[in-house]
């Protein structure tokens, strides 16, 4: 029976290679985004690369708590345990804090902190009495270093890797590993637009990889955080 990886935000970018990497190692996945179009391209994709694994994806905006929620039960009805679970659900919002328009800080924290929060709650009980498990945090290096126009979102992303830390601590005895990852600027749909040559980020594979390397170590060690960047440096 193939194992099972939850990776929210799967249609694109990081989540998306994420897929298609466990994938390829005989995983299933669940998935979600606020695309339906986009979630039946993805399925119709990777059956065809993988055609012994399954995509199981629902639309779902994990903004809200009630979806987040709904997303959860999704999973739990596929009726095999979670292996592995991926918070790799965001948006990004540039801005100053004195001049972003209101609601930007709630919108920001509520996708990229909440929505985390609320599934892990949701599905943790059952890594917990099955005493195994692997969850990673899809922070940024906006976890750990202010900058211009970083705004609220450094701020959700400050608060996700405090997050993660939290976890680790309770959840340490139980045998599951909490890792925070921290990409530095990665070619994803968030950067669309800019006029920059794709060889100043990082490709979404490589932090796919990453994270399946920090999967195969023995369970007795685990990778806390891993901080990715650009060779070039940070944009």
């Amino acid at each position: 029976m193939n194992k099972l990886i939850v990776v929210t935000g799967g249609t694109k970018g990081i989540g998306r290679a994420l897929i298609a990497r466990f994938l390829a190692e005989g995983f299933d996945a669940a998935t979600c985004s606020r695309n339906p179009q986009d979630l039946e391209q993805l399925k119709e994709e990777m059956a065809v690369s993988f055609p012994t694994s399954q995509v199981h994806a629902l639309p779902a905006d994990l903004s809200g708590r009630e979806e987040v929620m709904q997303f959860a039960e999704f999973v739990k009805g596929i009726d095999k345990p979670v292996e592995i679970l991926v918070n790799n659900t965001g948006i990004f919002i540039p801005g100053m804090i004195h001049q972003e328009e209101e609601g930007v800080l709630e919108a920001m924290m509520n996708t990229n902190l909440y929505s985390a929060y609320h599934l892990t709650r949701a599905l943790v009980a059952e890594m917990i009495e099955r005493k195994q498990g692997d969850i990673f945090n899809i922070c940024s290096v906006a976890s750990i270093r202010a900058y211009p126009n970083g705004g609220s979102y450094s701020i959700s992303k400050f608060a996700l890797l405090g997050f993660s830390k939290v976890l680790r601590e309770e959840l340490k005895e139980h045998g599951i590993r909490v890792a925070a990852i921290l990409p530095g600027a990665t070619l994803t749909a968030s950067w669309e637009g800019v006029a920059l040559p794709a060889e100043r980020f990082m490709k979404p594979e490589d932090v796919a990889e990453a994270i399946w390397s920090a999967t195969r170590l023995s369970r007795q060690s685990v990778v806390e955080e891993i901080i990715i960047r650009p060779q070039l440096g940070d944009l």
